[in-house]
C-alpha cells in the first residue's frame, strides 16, 4: 500500500494531520502546539473529563482519540490535572473546541494545549478512525500541526512505522515521582473544593507507577495518611515506613517489563502474611504477576467512562472507568488467586483476590466516579482490611 493510497481530506486547508503506519492519512485542523508527535493510537468513549484523560499518567506514549465530538466546551482548571502536565501526545476529535463555557474554566482547552507542548487534530472523521483503530489493533500513528499546512508525509510514514510501541516498554519508570513524598488532600466537594486531611489515619504506603492525584484523594478521603515512593522503591524502602496497607498505583507501559523491578518487590511485601495489599490497574497486573500470572496485549484496550464490570460473588454490575491496553490472562491464575470482577464486554479479567489474605486488585478506576460511585467501595474495603489487622494485632496484645 502507498504511503498515501487513501486519505480523508477536510473542507478547509488541512493544518494538521494523522498519518498511521499503514499508509492512511486523515487530515484535519490543528490546535494547541505545532510540530509532530509519535505513538500508539487508541480511542476513548468517555463524554466528559477529558482533561484527567490527557493528565492520566496511563496515556504515556498514546495519543488518544476521543469519539465524543463535543471536546473542550467546558475548558480547563488546574483543578482537574491528575498530574504536574499532560502525558498523553496528542488528541484527535471530531470538532475542535471552541471558547469554554464553565464558571470553573481558567483557560480554554486549545491554549492549554500550546502551553504544554502538545497536539491538537480536530476536524476528523474520528468514527472511521475509531473503525480502523478496532481493525488495525491500536496503530502506531504519526500527528503533525504546520499552520501552512506542510507536510513531509512519506516521512510521517516512516516516523509512524519506526515507533516502537507499547510491548516491552516500562514507561512506569519515565512518569514515577523521583523522592518520596506525603499526600494530604481530599477528594473534591462542594462548597469548599479540596480541603486537606489533619485527622490521624491509617499509614499507608503508594507505590507511584503513574499515580493519578485522584487515587491519591480517594485513600486520603477513605482515611489514609498516604506517602508515595517511586516505582523502583524497594521491599526494605517500604517496610521501613511501617506501613499499615500498601497501594499500588495505576500507570503506563507493558506491566511485564515493568514488573522486571516491581514483582520481586511485591513478592517480599507478600511473606508478611497480614499486610493489606490493594492495586488498580497496572497495580492490579502487577499482583497478578507476583502471585504467578501472565499479561496479554489486548487488541485496541479499554479506554472510557461506560464499560460494565461484574463482580462475580455478588453479581452486582458497576459502570467503571477503564484505561488499560494489556490484561491480565485469567486462565493463567494459579490456584489460591480467585477473579473476583470481568469485564460484560468481552469477559476479560477485572479484579483478583489472594484467598485467606487481605490482598486483592481491580483493572478499573473507582476513583473516577463514572457510576458515578459503583466502585468507591473498594477503598472502603481496604481501609476495612487494614482495620481488622489492627485488631487483631491488639488482642494478640492483650493476651
Amino acid at each position: 500500500m502507498s504511503p498515501v493510497s487513501k486519505s480523508v481530506k477536510s473542507v478547509t486547508k488541512p493544518t494538521a494531520c494523522v498519518v498511521l503506519a499503514d499508509g492512511t492519512v486523515f487530515y484535519g485542523q490543528g490546535f494547541g502546539a505545532t510540530g509532530t508527535a509519535e505513538a500508539e493510537l487508541c480511542f476513548n468513549t468517555a463524554m466528559t473529563g477529558y482533561q484527567e484523560i490527557m493528565t492520566d499518567p496511563s496515556y504515556a506514549g498514546q495519543v488518544v482519540t476521543f469519539t465524543f465530538p463535543h471536546i473542550g466546551n467546558t475548558g480547563t482548571t488546574p483543578e482537574d490535572d491528575e498530574a504536574a502536565r499532560p502525558v498523553a501526545r496528542g488528541m484527535i476529535v471530531k470538532w475542535s473546541p471552541g471558547e469554554p463555557s464553565n464558571w470553573r474554566a481558567v483557560q480554554p482547552l486549545s491554549d492549554w494545549l500550546h502551553q504544554n507542548g502538545r497536539i491538537g487534530v480536530g476536524g476528523v472523521d474520528t468514527r472511521r478512525l475509531t473503525r480502523a483503530i478496532r481493525q488495525q489493533g491500536a496503530p502506531h500513528v504519526a500527528l503533525a500541526f504546520d499552520p501552512e499546512g506542510d507536510f513531509d508525509l512519506a516521512a510521517l510514514v516512516a516516523r509512524a512505522r519506526a515507533f516502537g510501541g507499547l510491548e516491552g516498554l516500562d514507561l512506569a519508570r519515565e512518569v514515577t515521582c523521583r523522592q518520596s513524598y506525603r499526600w494530604d488532600e481530599m477528594r473534591w466537594a462542594w462548597p469548599k473544593g479540596y480541603s486537606r486531611r489533619s485527622a490521624p489515619g491509617h499509614k499507608v504506603v503508594a507505590i507511584d507507577y503513574g499515580a493519578k492525584r485522584n487515587i491519591l484523594r480517594c485513600l486520603a478521603s477513605a482515611g489514609c495518611d498516604v506517602t508515595v515512593l517511586p516505582a523502583t522503591a524497594s521491599a526494605d524502602e517500604v517496610l521501613a515506613h511501617h506501613p499499615e496497607g500498601v497501594f499500588l498505583s495505576n500507570g503506563p507501559g507493558d506491566p511485564a517489563a515493568t514488573g522486571a523491578y516491581a514483582v520481586p518487590m511485591i513478592q517480599e511485601l507478600l511473606r508478611h502474611e497480614d499486610l493489606p495489599i490493594f492495586g488498580i490497574c497496572l497495580g492490579h497486573q502487577m499482583l497478578a504477576l507476583a502471585l504467578g500470572g501472565r499479561t496479554l496485549k489486548m487488541n485496541h484496550g479499554h479506554h472510557g467512562a461506560n464499560h460494565p464490570v461484574k463482580e462475580i460473588e455478588t453479581g452486582k454490575v458497576e459502570i467503571t472507568s477503564m484505561n488499560h491496553g494489556f490484561a491480565v490472562d485469567a486462565d493463567s491464575l494459579p490456584t489460591g488467586v480467585t477473579e473476583t470482577h470481568v469485564s460484560l464486554f468481552d469477559g476479560s479479567n477485572c479484579g483478583i483476590r489472594l484467598e485467606g489474605r487481605p490482598v486483592f486488585s481491580v483493572q478499573q478506576h473507582p476513583e473516577a466516579s463514572p457510576g458515578p460511585q459503583d466502585s468507591t467501595y473498594l477503598f472502603t474495603r481496604f481501609v476495612a482490611l487494614m482495620k481488622q489487622r489492627e485488631r487483631v494485632s491488639k488482642a494478640s496484645i492483650d493476651r
